[in-house]
């Protein structure tokens, strides 16, 4: 019988990451082709595809005081309705469209991501909490194996209504299984009514906190790189001869579930720095982006080489520091905290397109992700640290 992270009451939570998380596995595809189809720069698709998860940052510190006072079922119901207006929302509108309904979309994000990853590492003991953490996030990458090759063939047909059928679908089936979902009070719960700081007050522990500090940095760079692979290869890809974003996406996608799958016990969940171990995890992510930079001259089988690396950095990277900062954050206000933390990887995804498309269009995509490659490099140097942190 399965129990902790893979008993039925956390499987019923995954599968409701799956669904919600399965139209951007579409939309990431679909959204930069149909604004360059509709005359948009690099810069214009950056900020449009950024505007998600930068919305998503900005309201992540409401997050857990409204869930606290009105209860998570009851905003759960409310923001997947939100988010159905934002997918519906695409069907029908241009670029302004996009970007408003890319704002909606992060707004509900925002909820629905923190209720569940607090409450599963709330409810979860010690030794599970990285398990949870990788298969919350594995179940969200798992749309991302088929959506890019069915929104490939979706584009390729030239008739949109498969879109919007698609689109009405997803929302449709998000609510209703949404509205079925139930969840027990937990201490999650009581910790946030503890917290009853002013959760402004924790932002300078972004820069004073070391252990929160040093993570902090490492998302937000590594998520910088996340974000200008997600917002550009679709349209790097039509440059490389045999080149396809939708097996590149696929393979990077299939490569993440299977590394959180079976890495989830080896990533460290003893509230101590692993340097080599996090050092050896960021070059892979500069490895991956040098590879699809030089595969411009290369040849495809570089630009497909990439994806696996980056998927296999992509799969540890946040749950390894996630379950770090469980440990070694004070208990008073770590959520809030881990919530900042989650912040920082939000802002970097929509760094990824905002400041590397103003690069794509001065330079080229291959001079884009070679910046990328000498920022992960950095962050193989920064990682470094031989103490080993443990804080109780």
């Amino acid at each position: 019988m399965l129990s902790g992270a893979l008993s039925w009451p956390f499987l019923r939570l995954y599968l409701l990451v799956l669904l919600y998380f399965s139209a951007n596995s579409i939309l990431n595809v679909i959204i930069p082709l149909q604004s360059g189809t509709l005359g948009a720069s690099n810069t214009t698709i950056g900020i449009i595809m950024g505007a998600y998860l930068f919305t998503t940052m900005f309201f992540r510190p409401w997050a857990g005081q409204i869930i606290q006072k009105h209860g998570p079922i009851k905003v759960l119901r409310i923001i997947l309705m939100i988010n159905g207006v934002a997918l519906i929302l695409y069907t029908f509108t241009g670029l302004g469209g996009y970007l408003a309904a890319r704002m909606l979309q992060g707004v509900s994000t925002a909820f629905f991501s923190m209720a569940l990853q607090i409450g599963i590492i709330d409810a979860l003991p010690e030794k599970d909490r990285s398990q949870g953490i990788s298969l919350y996030s594995l179940f969200s990458y798992i749309p991302g194996i088929i959506g890019p090759m069915l929104a490939l063939g979706i584009w390729q047909t030239d008739d949109m209504s498969y879109f919007t059928f698609v689109m009405i679908a997803i929302a449709a089936s998000t609510i209703l299984f949404g509205y079925s979902a139930k969840m027990d009070n937990d201490q999650s719960a009581a910790n946030h009514i503890k917290q009853r700081e002013n959760i402004f007050k924790s932002f300078n522990q972004l820069v004073k906190n070391p252990f929160l500090f040093k993570c902090s940095v490492l998302m937000l760079v590594a998520s910088i790189i996340f974000g200008a692979v997600t917002t550009f290869i679709p349209l790097y890809a039509v440059q490389l001869e045999d080149g396809n974003a939708g097996i590149y996406l696929m393979i990077m996608a299939a490569t993440v579930v299977f590394a959180r799958f079976t890495l989830r016990k080896k990533i460290p969940s003893d509230g101590k720095w692993h340097s080599t171990f996090m050092m050896g995890t960021m070059f892979l992510l500069a490895i991956g982006t040098q590879c699809v930079s030089f595969s411009i001259t290369g040849g495809v089988a570089f630009f497909y080489l990439g994806a696996i690396f980056i998927g296999i950095a992509q799969a540890i990277i946040y749950p390894t520091l996630t379950t770090y900062l469980t440990f070694v954050l004070p208990q008073t206000n770590r959520n809030v905290l881990i919530g900042l933390f989650i912040a920082m990887a939000d802002l970097g995804v929509s760094l990824g397109g905002v400041i590397m498309g103003p690069v794509a269009d001065l330079f080229s995509y291959s001079s884009m992700y070679m910046v990328c490659s000498v920022l992960g490099a950095a962050m193989v140097l920064f990682a470094h640290d031989r103490r080993n942190h443990f804080i109780r």
